[in-house]
């Protein structure tokens, strides 16, 4: 079986030319790629965006700011849009966002605990780890936000601690 891709040191930089080999890695990574222009608005997702945070059956959300087109509770709960809540200037990933563009520098491996809507009106604690990195395209400025969802392995800890608890408290009964 030959795909052109060899067991030798290959750099993704070399396979950078094919962007239907790079939609392939993108549309098959557990990690929700977002990439959002100085006004933090959206204009490219990858699929693991759905799986994630899908809040809209219809996933309109291109040219939308991120905190809508990621369903935040307050962004939904107060009807307004991302960069007007109540919350936004406490926001931690939008503020991380901002610091990536203006300063043109990374954000590695943040954590952030927040409610999200899903479909069906759904809302729901996600823990996520999310890295930002600034980059140009032709002649424009972008940032790509990476976000894993560790919502699961924060409730696996969360459960462990509470059984190591209830056996510290019965050892020392």
């Amino acid at each position: 079986m030959s795909s052109g891709i060899s067991a030798t040191n290959v750099s993704f930089s070399q396979l950078g030319k094919s962007s239907e080999f790079l939609n392939l890695i993108l549309g098959n990574i557990s990690s929700c790629v977002l990439l959002l222009d100085n006004n933090m608005e959206l204009h490219a997702f990858n699929d693991a965006f759905k799986t994630i945070f899908s809040n809209k059956p219809d996933e309109h959300i291109l040219h939308k700011k991120c905190g809508n087109a990621i369903g935040c509770a307050y962004a939904v709960e107060e009807v307004a849009e991302c960069g007007n809540t109540s919350q936004c200037k406490d926001c931690e990933l939008r503020a991380s966002a901002i610091y990536a563009y203006a300063n043109r520098k990374a954000v590695y491996k943040q954590r952030l605990s927040r409610e999200f809507y899903r479909t069906n009106n759904v809302k729901e604690l996600k823990h996520l780890l999310y890295s930002i990195r600034p980059f140009y395209f032709g002649q424009d400025y972008y940032i790509i936000v990476i976000i894993e969802d560790i919502t699961m392995f924060v409730k696996q800890s969360e459960v462990v601690e509470h059984q190591k608890n209830m056996i510290n408290t019965l050892c020392n009964s």
